[in-house]
């Protein structure tokens, strides 16, 4: 029996939970209606029992709301050998993981266990996945820059130690391959990566493929696209919890989640299974409120900071919909990735003129600041007369920095991009950034 039940089941022996069991009484879609049952909100129940005949294991499931004098769970875990009367037993606890340093190198599922064949490391502490964000006149401003190996966000999108940042962009852009390449070389001590939703085919892709040797200092959660929503829901918040352990352990942490889009689908799934009312595009009231839950947990800290990266998955391309628009307004900045960059084979197919980073004036000293302003007013100046450039209409003279802009146009898509096996240091970024810019400023190359 795997260890969440084994907990579980041991909890259940007191007299005091006995007596506020209940028995099923409904089923309906995703959600089991429950009468008789005393729990709370977010409590974990155990429905079923070992039976001398069927010796069938009890399911976890989790109390998500509450209706006409029954209680509503959802399973975090396949139902089966569940009909009317099946007894259901409050745990007395929330959902709990087991958090520490063994972690490193493991890739666990949705509810924190272990998927990779090897045992689980004993002496673990439990931690709830819910918790409070640290206080806000607690957290120490940011100040210091994490170099994320990729040279067109370190030096034009700049990232500080606990900045949270959005990667938005469309399906097949390279999200995968860009969070790959900031594991492999970013600064943080610690990587935990978050696979919300994703396709089972690409989740042994992105570990031996993108995330390759960085896996031994990293921690990988994974819930399939074919999980209970509750469990996609749940490794948000396991990836979440488990970092900000070795965060009180005094690590500087990146937290990888990809993606909040499927984080918002499966609490949007969750919703309107309990009865909520669909709002913008079908998305429920209760998933703008869990994004802030989820999203402020990361951040500087007393001890340590979380670093978040997190990836939106963008709906038909539109960069305002609802989750992405709501995720802008609680992040630090956001990175673009462009369709029309990946078709012309411009890899990572960061957008820089639509890349933001809210922080840009606190970790950047002014030199590189003005070197990142003047290549991107470049950017904008050779985007601005593109079409006359295309069809040779544009006369040189008309505006210097079009002029050399286009004199270094393969000088500044060399450094835009790199390959995902090129790693790149924070100081060797900023002198190409620097001598680009000098260029720039010179009018490019004469003659």
């Amino acid at each position: 029996m795997p260890e969440l039940l084994e907990r579980a089941t041991a909890a259940v022996r007191g007299s005091d939970l006995a007596q506020r069991r209940g028995r099923v009484s409904d089923l309906i879609g995703l959600i089991l209606e429950v009468s008789g049952l005393t729990a709370e909100i977010g409590e974990l129940c155990l429905v079923g029992e070992d039976s001398g005949r069927a010796r069938r294991a009890p399911i976890p499931c989790e109390v998500v709301g509450f209706r006409a004098g029954r209680t509503l769970l959802m399973p975090l875990g396949e139902l089966s050998g569940i009909g009317p009367g099946t007894p259901v037993t409050p745990t007395g606890s929330p959902f709990r993981v087991s958090v520490g340093p063994a972690l490193l190198g493991r890739v666990l599922d949705g509810l924190g266990r272990p998927l990779d064949g090897i045992p689980a490391p004993a002496g673990r502490r439990r931690a709830s996945t819910d918790a409070a964000p640290p206080d806000a006149l607690t957290r120490p401003r940011i100040c210091d820059r994490v170099g994320l190996g990729v040279r067109a966000l370190d030096t034009l999108v700049p990232c500080g130690v606990g900045q949270r940042l959005g990667i938005f962009a469309g399906s097949g852009v390279g999200k995968s391959s860009l969070m790959g390449m900031i594991a492999r070389s970013t600064t943080a001590d610690v990587n935990v990566i978050a696979l919300v939703g994703e396709r089972g085919r690409e989740v042994r892709e992105f570990i031996e493929r993108d995330l390759g040797p960085a896996l031994a200092n990293s921690v990988v959660i994974v819930a399939t696209s074919d999980q209970p929503a509750l469990v996609r829901i749940r490794a948000a918040f396991t990836a979440t919890t488990i970092a900000e352990f070795f965060r009180d352990e005094g690590h500087h942490v990146m937290l990888m989640m990809d993606s909040v889009t499927r984080f918002a689908m499966a609490q949007r799934e969750l919703g309107l299974a309990i009865g909520e009312p669909p709002a913008t595009r079908g998305y429920t009231p209760s998933v703008f409120a869990l994004l802030p839950r989820l999203l402020e947990r990361a951040g500087t800290a007393p001890t340590g900071a979380i670093t978040g990266l997190y990836t939106v998955l963008v709906d038909g391309d539109d960069m305002n919909e609802p989750i992405a628009d709501a995720v802008r307004s609680i992040l630090d900045g956001h990175i673009v990735l462009s369709r029309d960059l990946a078709h012309a084979g411009h890899y990572p197919a960061i957008d820089v003129l639509a890349s933001v980073s809210r922080l840009v004036s606190e970790i950047l000293d002014p030199s590189l600041r003005a070197a990142g302003d003047r290549l991107r007013a470049a950017l904008a100046a050779y985007r601005d007369k593109q079409d006359l450039i295309s069809i040779g209409a544009y006369v040189r003279g008309t505006d210097p920095l079009t002029d050399a802009a286009v004199a270094l146009s393969s000088q500044i898509n060399g450094f835009l991009r790199q390959s995902v096996d090129e790693p790149s240091d924070l100081d060797e970024a900023d002198a190409q950034l620097c001598a680009l810019a000098a260029e720039l400023a010179g009018g490019g190359p004469q003659g």
